[in-house]
């Protein structure tokens, strides 16, 4: 009987905790399957992405040539900016986390905020980029509807045309050079390697978009936790959401670590 009191009155106890759910017995376990939790999510992220990592994969091994050329029209130096910034976000969500586990919670929320802003450097970044991409018709839309061929012979003369005045901005072909319909080149070699070309930019686009939109949910999530920071709300004991909010955070910087090489390196090797 006594065994039996003192562990009710243990359990009573834990429940003193502010922090500490009714159908947990102890911080710990409530910590443990909040980690497996978070786990487990980001396990299904991971199928999530590798389907298109798969068709990514098929594709440039049955496309290989047009994918090189396909790739030598992204802006390398973008990309390698855009890595850089990511893993300093990801060393700024670590410090969070260590501060949250030490009881800071000042520069817990600092670090985190530092997070977000590192982020939307990236996106930043990533819309000078796009918009860059939408200017020589290389994303994919209704006008690209039956116009495959031309918009690609377009990309490739203002791609030929940026390299010739070093990179300078806004310097795009005049829509009458490009060869029409009834050239010599047009038929249906030309209208498969436009497809080709189109598909890769299909899957670019969707890539580095749902990444986009992953980082726009971590926003949200990274900003509640940082109000919570400053209110107190995290310590020693319980610093779980930071942590979990890390380890998301962490995903989107290494599915972006897969996407700069598998997307933007892949034609590095074509020079100019």
């Amino acid at each position: 009987m006594s065994a039996i009191k003192e562990t009710e009155q243990d359990h009573g106890q834990h429940h003193h905790h502010k922090d500490l759910a009714h159908h947990f017995d102890t911080l710990e376990q409530q910590h443990d399957a909040n980690t497996l939790g978070m786990w487990a999510f980001l396990l299904t992220e991971v199928l999530f992405f590798g389907g298109l990592f798969a068709a990514y994969t098929i594709y440039r091994y049955k496309y290989s040539a047009v994918f090189e050329e396909a790739s030598n029209h992204l802006d390398i130096k973008l990309g390698a900016i855009n890595t850089v910034i990511l893993i300093l976000s990801s060393l700024t969500m670590a410090l969070a986390v260590r501060c949250s586990q030490t009881g800071s919670s000042l520069w817990t929320g600092r670090w985190l905020l530092i997070t977000i802003g590192f982020g939307l450097m990236f996106l930043g970044v990533k819309y000078f980029e796009w918009k860059h991409d939408y200017h020589i018709h290389l994303m994919p839309g209704k006008d690209w509807s039956g116009k495959d061929w031309w918009h690609w012979q377009y990309a490739k003369q203002a791609k030929e045309m940026e390299a010739h005045s070093k990179g300078a901005e806004h310097s795009y072909p005049d829509r009458n050079t490009v060869p029409p319909d009834n050239d010599p080149k047009f038929g249906v070699k030309g209208i498969q390697e436009s497809q080709q070309a189109r598909l890769f930019f299909l899957l670019y686009f969707c890539m580095t978009s749902l990444h986009a939109l992953h980082m726009l949910v971590g926003f949200v999530l990274i900003g509640i936790i940082a109000y919570f920071a400053y209110q107190g709300a995290y310590s020693p004991e319980y610093y779980s959401p930071v942590e979990n909010i890390g380890l998301y955070w962490h995903f989107v910087d290494i599915v972006w670590i897969f996407l700069f090489p598998l997307l933007y390196l892949l034609g590095a090797h074509m020079g100019h």
